[in-house]
């Protein structure tokens, strides 16, 4: 059994989904620990209703019993850390609730997991594992012509999110250094595909583009991000989570460099193709818009230390990718809406406002 934070939010969620159906893990039980707030969709995890293999829990990082219960009744062989706020917008308006979660909350994982693993024998604290989930944006920003992130890249966080998770990450390498708690850390590019909470790029634009509303473009759109297909993301985990070095750090990245204007004019163009509009084409309705405070201009992932130690590279161009995503949104309608309207936090509240936070 593995506990997993986070397991109802977008990279979470398809990390179950996908652990779950590996022929390689699926004997194994996940133990689904989320608060669920608003990027966390119960309904990402409906396929699973049902299933003994997966327990979830509505519960915070943040609350230090809950996780030492957890731990104590369900003795998992691995922590696998993704519970975070990872909006940068959202932390412009509001970073204590990033200090809070991201800093606060991977203290508190830290401490229940040292508390849990000290005592074991001899073999299971050898076999044990916490892997924390990381981004690339702790490493700041890159000019044009500077190369990629490689895992020895200096740390310059340049917002309250950035600089949440640099904290985190430092957090993880001290308990491993100071404690010996059996670490790993990955820290990826973005992500995108199923089950994305449609305020972040590619799913707002394909969801603003099927409303018929403007498609918000920040600055003159040439911001360049290294593109991460979710399942082959979590793939790159489960080969972390099996083989990797304790204490190592791997970047996880897509190879697949494109500037914001050019990945909304790739939706635009594929809506164009998977579902005309009468009126015209999607790329109609794009609009610039004041840039976000210190927008980062450039990320770029070198992920062959990860292709070199564990032989993992991505199975997906971001061609595939994204065709694949954006007829994932089309074929998923009703999730967007309830998504946006908060339906499926109601219908939370209804289902589980009388049971408690414990496993049964």
């Amino acid at each position: 059994m593995i506990l997993v934070t986070g397991g109802a939010g977008f990279i979470g969620a398809n990390f179950v989904l996908d652990w779950l159906a590996d022929p390689a893990t699926r004997g194994e039980a996940v133990v689904n620990l989320d608060a669920l707030t608003y990027a966390g969709n119960r309904e990402s995890l409906a396929t699973l209703d049902g299933d003994p293999r997966h327990l979830f829990v509505h519960g915070d990082i943040c609350d230090r019993a809950l996780v030492d219960r957890l731990l104590a009744e369900h003795q998992p062989r691995a922590i696998v850390h993704f519970a975070a706020e990872s909006h940068v917008d959202r932390s412009i308006h509001g970073p204590g609730d990033f200090i809070r979660t991201n800093v606060q909350g991977t203290f508190t994982l830290l401490e229940a997991a040292r508390a849990y693993w000290t005592p074991l024998d001899a073999e299971r604290r050898a076999a044990f594992r916490f892997h924390h989930v990381s981004t690339d944006e702790v490493y700041g920003s890159l000019a044009p012509t500077d190369p990629a992130f490689t895992e020895e890249h200096l740390y310059e966080p340049n917002s309250p999110y950035s600089a949440s998770k640099a904290a985190s990450d430092h957090l993880v390498r001290a308990w491993h250094h100071t404690y010996g708690l059996p670490v790993l850390t990955t820290n990826c590019s973005n992500n995108y595909g199923p089950y994305h909470f449609p305020e972040k790029l590619i799913p707002l634009m394909i969801v603003n583009a099927l409303a018929g509303k403007g498609l918000p473009v920040y600055g003159d759109g040439l911001q360049v991000r290294d593109w991460l297909y979710v399942k082959d993301h979590c793939a790159a985990i489960r080969e972390v989570l099996a083989r990797g070095r304790v204490g190592e750090t791997y970047n996880v990245g897509g190879w697949n460099e494109r500037p914001n204007i050019e990945i909304v004019k790739t939706i635009c163009a594929l809506l164009d193709e998977l579902r005309p509009d009468p009126a015209g084409s999607y790329g109609r309705h794009i609009t610039y818009v004041t840039d976000r405070p210190g927008h980062d201009r450039r990320y770029a992932i070198d992920a062959r230390k990860l292709e070199r130690e564990l032989g993992w590279k991505p199975a997906e161009t971001f061609e595939t990718g994204i065709r694949k995503t954006v007829q994932w949104y089309l074929d998923h309608a009703d999730w967007v809406q309830r998504v946006q309207s908060g339906a499926y936090r109601d219908w939370v509240d209804r289902n589980y406002a009388a049971r408690t936070a414990s496993p049964a």
